[in-house]
């Protein structure tokens, strides 16, 4: 999977240049040291920065970080590390982003365990925002229907195709109901302050779910 995002790096950073105005709206409320998890290019690190005395960014893909270094300022480090395990000690951080990037972790345990290490390195009441692509959204509703019956732990697991160059390159991706989310959250600790979903790229049911979460 690593080298999928390596592979198309430069290509998705063009179609991904602008924040998402959910994760504006969270980074106004919060300061101190900040972590954007799962990074990628990079695009929401100049608004933490501005914000918070420290921002870092953490990504699994080393051209990512190399395009979001193109982006940053004095106040932020990159890391290239798995979010599975955080290179940082415990209640390092005030706040967290994890956007459109937990989805992309194979196995339930994992993306428990990725929910988990954030809760580790946040801070006593610490907020986190989280964003996951929604199952049922237009484009792969039907897709989900006909997999009904697919063994469980494997409903909302799907490969979607990247093309770059006249290839294709796979992506997976976890697509989750509202419902898994929160269980999720749930399970790796958090409470949950605030969950919506919004229609981004969708007309009738929404492509993308939002939580935010705190440490209590």
């Amino acid at each position: 999977m690593k080298n999928v995002w390596d592979e198309i790096a430069e290509s998705f950073d063009a179609t991904r240049r602008f924040p998402w105005k959910e994760c504006i709206d969270f980074i106004e409320e919060i300061e101190g040291i900040c972590i954007d998890i799962g990074c990628g290019n990079g695009r929401h690190l100049p608004a933490m920065a501005e914000k918070c005395k420290i921002a870092v960014g953490v990504d699994y893909s080393f051209n990512m970080l190399k395009i979001a270094k193109e982006k940053v300022n004095g106040n932020t480090l990159l890391v290239c590390c798995d979010a599975t395990q955080l290179p940082f000690h415990d209640e390092t951080f005030d706040n967290a982003i994890f956007i459109a990037s937990l989805h992309n972790i194979k196995e339930r345990k994992n993306r428990i365990k990725a929910l988990k290490e954030m809760r580790r390195i946040l801070k006593k009441n610490g907020k986190a925002l989280v964003s996951v692509w929604a199952k049922w959204q237009d484009k792969w509703r039907w897709h989900f229907l006909k997999e009904f019956f697919k063994p469980w732990k494997e409903h909302g697991d799907i490969l979607i195709p990247w093309k770059k160059n006249g290839k294709e390159f796979m992506r997976f991706y976890h697509l989750y109901s509202m419902r898994e989310l929160k269980k999720d959250v749930a399970e790796a600790g958090f409470e949950i302050e605030e969950a919506w979903s919004v229609k981004k790229a969708t007309r009738k049911h929404a492509d993308n779910h939002f939580l935010i979460v705190i440490k209590s």
